[in-house]
């Protein structure tokens, strides 16, 4: 409950007009610890420098609440756009988009937009051999994410396209299972939106629970799972879970965020793991900057040092 309570805090305060635009003036310095900067270059120069620690990437271009139409194909461009910077400079692209930002719920000449868009990038993706994750956003989305994931499974199959289950959400548990006629390339994370205690687990604990027997379910399954956590005491027990089960070091990953724990990022790739970071890019950074500082206090008081410090 104290979690819920402090995310809900810093998200509120996040979310207040002045305190966007003090941060914004004041604190880019600070937000390049979580985002790889504003360009397909600086993000690609990111991809160079993990690379040599053994760790692989996954690039999002950041944008949300992107409004017109116009705007989600345009948005949509710009990752084609990167996944081409990304074959030319030698690097198989993996990328994560959120369907909302190409256009998920408008519908143009009688499709859905975000549909159509994410057809465009895996498309392309699939040129280069690489990879695209439909990111889950707030539960109201869930069903027709997954509904569309379904789609593009089907016509682009799952070494192309994976997608994200959330375990703060009572439900995911039966949407993982749903899933299984896949044999989908699933990432699962605890879940970073605000969500009523109506659908969602308000005690950590839960969450944490709820966790591990996503993965481990999904392992038990046979399928391919992205254990996408910080929290070591989690990642041990995937340890050894996996070692218990004879599940190969080749049939899972760990995804952190880039910025955070690198120390942890490198240790486990140099025990053998497979590793990739999370490189968000782009102009649009302040939702998910705010996102990062609700996770954990540590994080809220590296922001406040550096504001103080001017």
């Amino acid at each position: 409950m104290i979690d819920q309570m402090y995310r809900k805090a810093v998200l509120t305060v996040a979310g207040q007009k002045t305190i966007e635009n003090a941060v914004r003036a004041r604190g880019w310095g600070m937000a390049q610890r979580f985002v790889a900067g504003e360009t397909p270059q600086t993000a690609i120069q990111a991809v160079h420098d993990l690379k040599k620690d053994g760790i692989m990437a996954n690039l999002d271009l950041l944008g949300e609440f992107i409004e017109s139409p116009a705007q989600c194909t345009q948005f949509a461009d710009n990752v084609i756009t990167m996944l081409d910077a990304a074959h030319a400079d030698g690097i198989t692209p993996y990328v994560s988009i959120k369907l909302s930002s190409v256009g998920q719920g408008k519908t143009v000449d009688g499709e859905d937009l975000g549909l159509t868009n994410a057809r465009r990038i895996i498309r392309r993706a699939k040129e280069y051999g690489g990879f695209v994750c439909l990111d889950m956003e707030d539960h109201p989305r869930v069903d027709q994410t997954l509904a569309q994931f379904r789609t593009l499974h089907s016509e682009f199959g799952g070494q192309h396209v994976g997608t994200v289950l959330q375990s703060y959400l009572y439900r995911t548990e039966k949407d993982r299972a749903s899933l299984d006629d896949l044999n989908p390339n699933l990432r699962i994370v605890k879940g970073a939106y605000l969500e009523p205690e109506t659908v969602a687990y308000p005690q950590k604990a839960d969450v944490d629970a709820a966790y591990r027997r996503l993965v481990y379910a999904h392992m038990q399954a046979g399928n391919y799972v992205n254990v996408a956590t910080h929290d070591e005491s989690i990642i041990h027990d995937v340890q050894m879970y996996a070692l218990a089960h004879g599940v190969s070091k080749d049939a899972f990953e760990f995804q952190m965020l880039y910025g955070i724990r690198r120390d942890l990022q490198r240790n486990l790739a140099a025990a053998g793991y497979r590793v990739r970071a999370y490189i968000p890019y782009g102009r649009d950074w302040y939702p998910y900057f705010s996102r990062r500082i609700a996770e954990t206090p540590r994080n809220a008081m590296f922001v406040l040092r550096g504001m103080l410090k001017g």
